[in-house]
Parts: C-alpha cells; sequence; structure tokens
C-alpha cells in the first residue's frame, strides 16, 4: 500500500488558490458535521434511493454493512434533491476520511489547478465530484445507504495526474520505508484496486467503500483532462517520446 507524502512541483507555474480553497470547505462541512450531528451528515448526504423514488426518505432505515446490521436515521434533505450530489462532496465519515482525502488533494490537485488554471479547475473538480456520484448511482440505485466524500472529486484529480504527469516522482511510504515512485505505479495502483473492490471476489457485501464513485471520478478526470486540454498535453508527451528514442 501507498501512503504519498508529496510529489515533485519543479514544473508547477503558479500557487494553488482553488485547492487550499476546497479544503477550506471540506473543513468547513466537517465542522458543521461534528455541530449539528447526525441531522446535517444524513440530511445533506447522497441517498441513491430517494433519488430513485423522486423523494424524500426520512426515518430509521436498517442495513446490513459488511455482513452485520446496522441501523442508523435518514433526515429531511435540501430541495431539490439533487442538490445532495455537490452537499456530500464536502463532508466525511471521520477524521482519517477528511485527512486522507485532503492530503490527496493537496498533493496531486495543485499541478492540475496549474495546468488547467482556476475556474476550469473549479468546474473540473465538481463535473468530477458528480460523475463520481451518479456512478456510485448507477451501481446501487436502490441503496437507502447514505453517500458521502470527497474521494469522487479526487479520483478526477488522480485519473488527471496520471494522464497529465505519469513520470512524475511521488515520494510515498511503502511498509515503513520513504521511497520516491513514478506516478503510474502510484496511481495506476489506487485504480487497481479500486478495481478489486468493485469487482474482485472478495468484495464484501454492503462495502462502506464507494468504489464505484472513485472509478467513476477516475475515469471522468482522465477524459475530461484530454478534452480541455488536449494540444497542451499532445505538445509536451511528443517532446518526452523524442528524448526517450
Amino acid at each position: 500500500m501507498f501512503i504519498p507524502l508529496g510529489d515533485d512541483n519543479s514544473n508547477r507555474r503558479s500557487f494553488p488558490v482553488i485547492v487550499p480553497l476546497v479544503i477550506i470547505l471540506n473543513a468547513i462541512g466537517w465542522y458543521l458535521q461534528l455541530s449539528r450531528g447526525d441531522s446535517f451528515t444524513y440530511g445533506y448526504s447522497f441517498v441513491p434511493a430517494e433519488m430513485t423514488a423522486g423523494r424524500d426518505m426520512i426515518g430509521p432505515v436498517k442495513l446490513a454493512i459488511n455482513h452485520q446490521p446496522v441501523t442508523f436515521t435518514l433526515y429531511r434533505s435540501p430541495h431539490p434533491l439533487l442538490l445532495t450530489a455537490f452537499s456530500a462532496m464536502f463532508m466525511h465519515g471521520s477524521w482519517g476520511h477528511l485527512i486522507g482525502n485532503m492530503v490527496y488533494l493537496w498533493i496531486f490537485g495543485d499541478q492540475i489547478e496549474d495546468r488547467l488554471g482556476r475556474f476550469r479547475f473549479l468546474l473540473f473538480y465538481l463535473g468530477c465530484g458528480v460523475v463520481a456520484t451518479l456512478a456510485h448511482y448507477g451501481a446501487d440505485t436502490r441503496s437507502p445507504m447514505p453517500c458521502l466524500g470527497a474521494s469522487g472529486a479526487i479520483a478526477g484529480v488522480l485519473g488527471a495526474y496520471l494522464v497529465t504527469h505519469p513520470h512524475n516522482r511521488i515520494t510515498v511510504i511503502v511498509f515503513r520505508s520513504l521511497i520516491h515512485l513514478p506516478a503510474v505505479v502510484v496511481l495506476g495502483g489506487w485504480f487497481l484496486m479500486q478495481l478489486v473492490g468493485q469487482f474482485g471476489s472478495a468484495a464484501p457485501s454492503g462495502s462502506l467503500v464507494a468504489y464505484a464513485a472513485h472509478l467513476g471520478g477516475f475515469i471522468a478526470g482522465s477524459v475530461a483532462i484530454l478534452v480541455l486540454r488536449p494540444r497542451k498535453y499532445l505538445h509536451e508527451h511528443r517532446a518526452v517520446f523524442r528524448r526517450r528514442w
């Protein structure tokens, strides 16, 4: 398992603005969760079953998570319900969930913001988050389990980073050792883990991890970066190919 600590920013031309702003918004979302409790967390999370039914679902829900019975309560959501696809992007399930996501965003997001520009990066980030939510919805349209977290949008950032900076060196911890690996290994490994989680034979029933959202966001980011900056991408990679051959 790779735990990234940083990357090579020597080719970055500008200091990120949107990335820190998104981190602050996620921190505010976490504060609201802590201060307002379950009524906020479960009310503003994305619930696939609500979208399928076309109505707000309020009341207790019983599910089996990893084959263990779990009971929680759904609360009133904002209207229209589609707003939860955005509000859920700025909420998390635990301190570890929040910190892990923000570390990934801080390490990989600045390069993509630098490449796209601030406004387009913001649209890119939100768009990847929405596509990730739709992928999660498509995986189980009747699930009453609330979905929350920035992971889907950040997965889009990872996909874009893999396309644009495949050879960039990433500092990671592997088995308590600090080493440097190319992004294609680190992020390619991350993507494979999501595939195994979603489709592997050992994938748990009722998993708490929204693997489909991660995969959807990653693919969306990989495609979107080519659409938004195709000429720049092709020019740079042709230059790399000429130097290597």
